[in-house]
């Protein structure tokens, strides 16, 4: 199973999912890894009156099996009324400092 279907899932197991959207972004850093960087947007009601970081820290305990095993981890998380406030957008990601060293 590819790292992005065992996030996927593991997610899915823990959260109540609105929208969930990762992105296996490894294509845009240096080094030949093909999975190790990736972008996960969740909208979550779980997420509600919980901070910016504690989410992320429910996130990163959700997937610790998979954190062992992947380089870095974007992470985009709201409730369902803030997705909808901010009109679903979220920003792109950085290329790697890496990324373009010739």
């Amino acid at each position: 199973m590819s790292m992005q279907q065992q996030i996927e899932d593991a997610i899915q197991q823990a959260f109540s999912v609105w929208i969930m959207d990762i992105k296996n972004e490894s294509n845009m850093h240096a080094g030949p890894a093909t999975e190790s960087h990736y972008k996960l947007v969740l909208v979550s009601d779980d997420f509600a009156n919980i901070s910016r970081v504690k989410r992320h820290q429910m996130v990163y305990k959700t997937l610790a099996k998979q954190m062992a095993q992947i380089h870095a981890l974007a992470l985009h998380t709201y409730t369902l009324e803030e997705w909808k406030q901010q009109g679903g957008a979220v920003p792109d990601s950085p290329l790697c400092a890496g990324q373009n060293k010739t």
